[in-house]
């Protein structure tokens, strides 16, 4: 079986495909991929601490690959950055990488096309299934998560720290995708199918941006 390695954020998006991989009979997944940015201790966008992302890969059983970014890095440097990672990832035979992208269209053009700069492939296990279904299939599945990160244009701020459950689900506005897949809302997942191990975790401090509303995740 062909190894595959996962872009990880740590939210529903990645633990889905993450399922669906290890439960398609056609890669084995050897690590995830995660990237952060120099000098802060958390993932980037969801905005997650390091220390939690990396008790959730110890929680899952799979190591972490970083790419490592400098603050506001220029297209060209976060392209330079990852496929230095991505080429670690070849030399050790491995020429697959899964994304949990599931209907933008621009966004996967653009990974194949950097895909294929280093030699690689993308696998794409959630791409056009309807995300109101994957939304309810990931709760039904049991798996358990956090809103880390709301995106105030669209949603209001205090929903950051609720559970992504039926409830969060069923008072989304017709506008908001059920998975965030614009960026309106972002996860923590801290428990279910792939986990080896229920993370334990507990809810920090609000803190915001202009534009957008976080939660601390700390893992305890």
């Amino acid at each position: 079986m062909d190894k595959i390695v996962l872009s990880w954020s740590g939210g529903k998006d990645s633990s889905l495909s993450l399922y669906a991989i290890e439960h398609g009979g056609k890669y084995e997944i050897d690590s995830l991929i995660t990237t952060t940015t120099e000098g802060h201790d958390r993932i980037n966008i969801h905005a997650v601490r390091l220390d939690v992302l990396k008790r959730q890969a110890e929680a899952i059983g799979l190591p972490v690959r970083y790419v490592r970014l400098p603050e506001r890095p220029s297209n060209d440097e976060y392209n330079k950055r990852f496929n230095d990672v991505l080429k670690e990832c070849v030399a050790e035979r491995i020429t697959n990488v899964a994304y949990g992208d599931i209907f933008l269209e621009d966004l996967m053009d653009y990974r194949k096309e950097n895909l294929a700069k280093v030699g690689m492939t993308g696998y794409f296990p959630l791409w056009k299934k309807d995300t109101k279904e994957l939304a309810k299939k990931f709760i039904d599945l049991g798996f358990r998560a956090i809103i880390t990160c709301i995106d105030t244009r669209v949603l209001d701020g205090s929903l950051a720290g609720r559970e992504f459950d039926y409830q969060f689900l069923n008072g989304l506005p017709e506008n908001v995708d059920a998975c965030g897949e614009n960026g309106e809302f972002h996860t923590f997942v801290y428990d279910g199918p792939i986990f080896k191990n229920k993370l334990s975790i507990q809810k920090g401090e609000a803190f915001k941006d202009e534009r957008f509303s976080y939660c601390d995740i700390m893992a305890i």
